[in-house]
């Protein structure tokens, strides 16, 4: 069975819930943004969320920190 994975032809052996798919990939799912099927999925159904054979998936992963943004002072002299 394919899906398309975040615009990438990805292959499954049957169906999944997007809860099992996220597991699969080693994806946290306190950490993620899902669209199925063109639609944005609450976190407390991706454990009853299907993807099936032609469904689109999309995910987006949350990532913190980086460096913080320069602090400029001016100085009347």
């Amino acid at each position: 069975m394919r899906i398309t994975l975040n615009g990438d032809p990805f292959e499954l052996e049957h169906p999944l819930t997007v809860e099992e798919l996220l597991g699969r990939l080693a994806i946290d799912t306190r950490r993620v943004a899902v669209e199925h099927n063109l639609r944005i999925i609450k976190r407390q159904t991706f454990s009853d969320t299907i993807v099936q054979d032609g469904d689109t998936v999309e995910i987006v992963n949350f990532v913190g920190g980086g460096e913080p943004a320069p602090t400029y002072f001016a100085f009347d002299l």
